[in-house]
């Protein structure tokens, strides 16, 4: 059953959707046997053109709302900076077993956010904080598309 998430909060579960398809067309690319040089190069992509970008929004816009210390809000930074390192690591080289982690952390943080954070966050929000955060995280809409559908193929 989906978390009917507040309308301030909704455009960042909008960018998990995304974040959850990640992890599953890396899972796919590594079922089927793909060149890990291809997978290699749609993280790269992916960080750039979604991943930093919403890590960024998270780690400005929610850390007020429940402040710095809280545990909920140290977990998604330590997430976020593990994530991150992995996505920097990875090589065509070293690919499979790292692109398998990084998909695993994904999902596991998005569930996280989903399930916790964003619930504490919606708790502990006063109007004016809601404010902001629907001033403030927008649906980002990008037009850099990734051409190569390796999960769907393997050419």
């Amino acid at each position: 059953m989906p978390i009917k998430r507040s309308a301030q909060l909704a455009p960042l579960s909008r960018e998990h959707h995304e974040g959850l398809l990640f992890a599953w067309k890396l899972r796919q690319g590594l079922s089927k046997n793909i060149d890990p040089a291809r997978i290699t190069n749609f993280v790269q992509w992916f960080w750039q053109h979604h991943l930093q970008s919403h890590f960024e929004k998270e780690e400005l816009f929610l850390p007020p709302v429940l402040s710095e210390n809280h545990p909920l809000i140290r977990q998604m930074i330590q997430e976020h900076n593990v994530i991150k390192t992995l996505i920097q690591c990875v090589t065509p080289y070293e690919v499979l077993k790292k692109l398998e982690q990084l998909a695993n952390l994904v999902t596991d943080h998005i569930r996280f956010e989903e399930r916790q954070l964003f619930g504490e966050v919606e708790k502990a929000a006063t109007p004016e904080q809601l404010q902001l955060l629907s001033e403030n995280l927008t649906d980002e809409k990008t037009e850099a598309v990734w051409e190569d559908a390796f999960w769907l193929k393997s050419q």
